[in-house]
């Protein structure tokens, strides 16, 4: 497994040209040179290898110019396909996607609160089915699984009603051995909203910013930095986490964490309150209609808190955006992005220039493709200035 009809972690200039192309879509060998700084006949080589290993095909000629029509060279979507897990505080997904983005194929369980045994079995059967129902040309282009999970998932799960001593067996849990065991796949793994942004960054609209912000609202608020084009992790993984940001804790003294003004559970707790089934709101499949003014109560406090974190995270680095997406209906994400702007222009941001706070494009399963996205970053993609 693995990619056997791959030459495993593809070398420094092939992941050029294939970056290239996964960022800008189709682009004739005249133009990869171009922007690759390689010369004409390397790119031809390694056009050439690429196709042959199944990776690359030729589009349709572009004609309207003098002299010969140029053949764009496109990734084909068949050429690499790579599973990602999510494990979330509510919910966990297990997804395929392939080498453009697109998701083949999702199962996702919901439950009061993770544990290791519930998870994995979620994994041990959702990946036989999945794996089971690939071609053996299919399943000779997988690259490997990612693994996206919340930092110290143990230390967050009293606000939702998890027992600390089921959370504490995350602790010793080595999750990147044990999905390996249960998968036979090379495991890379990522905290969940690093994860979420990386999936913005390779396949939404952060390809079109150089530098930004991203916040995913889920059960907790987090999120990522992308600057120079790259995602930027820090030194432990967790830049960017946005929740432990102090924010006002309007009515009382001092301050509180933007998890606890700007999270989904938020709003799980205010349906629990209503005796409203609140595991509605973890189905993908729910539109969030019928909750009325708890939504907007909602979100108006998410937004409020939203608008502070974006100053402070532009006050610190002058990023061009700050994206916002949501484990939530393409219209609550509208709705809170709208909302967060409009306080932005509310605050004093003399010093700096104001923060544009725009939507993300991924979605609500941004975290589980950014997962299966890191096999592809990991032995295909480049993550680093030079490329863009």
């Amino acid at each position: 497994m693995g990619g056997v009809n791959q030459s495993g972690v593809r070398d420094h200039n092939e992941r050029l040209v294939l970056s290239l192309i996964q960022r800008h879509g189709g682009l004739p060998s005249a133009e990869i040179a171009r922007r690759s700084n390689l010369s004409a006949q390397t790119v031809s080589i390694i056009i050439r290898a690429l196709e042959k290993d199944g990776l690359l095909l030729r589009g349709d000629p572009i004609r309207g110019k003098v002299g010969k029509p140029s053949v764009p060279m496109i990734l084909n979507p068949d050429g690499i396909l790579s599973f990602g897990l999510n494990i979330g505080r509510r919910s966990a997904d297990l997804v395929l996607i392939d080498s453009v983005g697109v998701l083949r194929a999702q199962l996702t369980m919901t439950y009061r609160f993770p544990t290791p045994a519930a998870v994995m079995k979620f994994l041990e059967d959702g990946f036989k089915q999945l794996f089971s129902g690939l071609s053996r040309a299919q399943a000779s282009t997988v690259a490997g699984i990612g693994v996206a999970s919340p930092f110290e998932l143990w230390n967050w799960l009293e606000a939702v009603g998890a027992p600390s001593e089921e959370m504490q067996k995350w602790r010793d849990f080595d999750l990147e051995l044990e999905v390996g065991k249960r998968t036979k796949l090379p495991v890379i793994t990522q905290n969940d909203a690093t994860a979420a942004c990386t999936a913005e960054h390779v396949f939404g609209r952060g390809r079109e910013f150089t530098d930004y912000a991203y916040v995913f609202i889920g059960s907790f608020i987090g999120g990522g930095v992308v600057l120079n084009h790259m995602v930027y992790s820090g030194r432990t993984g967790n830049a960017g986490a946005f929740g432990p940001l102090p924010v006002p804790n309007h009515g009382e003294p001092g301050t509180t964490q933007l998890l606890h003004k700007a999270s989904i559970f938020l709003l799980e707790r205010k349906l629990v309150e209503a005796g409203i089934d609140p595991r509605r709101i973890w189905d993908p499949d729910y539109d969030w209609t019928g909750m009325d003014a708890m939504l907007d109560d909602w979100i108006d406090t998410t937004a409020r808190h939203l608008a502070i974190a974006a100053v402070a995270a532009c006050s610190i680095i002058d990023f061009e955006r700050v994206l916002i997406d949501a484990n939530c209906p393409p219209h609550v994400r509208h709705r809170i992005t709208f909302e967060t702007q409009k306080y932005v222009h509310r605050l004093d941001t003399r010093g700096i220039a104001d923060p544009v706070v725009i939507e993300a494009s991924v979605g609500r399963n941004a975290r589980s493709i950014g997962a299966a996205t890191l096999p592809l970053m990991s032995r295909f993609f480049l993550n680093q200035q030079g490329f863009s």
